[in-house]
């Protein structure tokens, strides 16, 4: 299995999520985090089968139009965005493009 490791940024659109869905109905935000980081420890046996966007491999939350985009290097995976896709795909791109 693989290490997980989850970039400061990447906790940033975590955080970011919680707050946007919290702010939508109490409770929420927890069932966004729960969601997402079961989808990210999915990771640890998946990682690199996920189609590739702009160098990173791209995982979709089963449950929020999440992307969580990540590479893979031997035996670690790094998360460097968790997007909201419901955003202007030129702001998902220059986002990407930063990293």
């Amino acid at each position: 299995m693989k290490k997980i490791l989850i970039s400061e940024d990447a906790f940033g659109d975590l955080n970011e999520g919680f707050l946007f869905y919290e702010a939508q109905e109490f409770g929420l935000g927890d069932y966004f985090t729960a969601c997402l980081r079961s989808d990210i420890e999915g990771l640890k046996i998946t990682a690199g089968i996920h189609r590739e966007i702009l160098g990173f491999h791209r995982l979709l939350s089963r449950v929020f139009p999440h992307g969580v985009f990540y590479s893979v290097d031997s035996d670690e995976v790094t998360i460097w965005a968790v997007i909201d896709l419901r955003r202007s795909p030129n702001w998902i791109y220059k986002r990407l493009d930063k990293k």
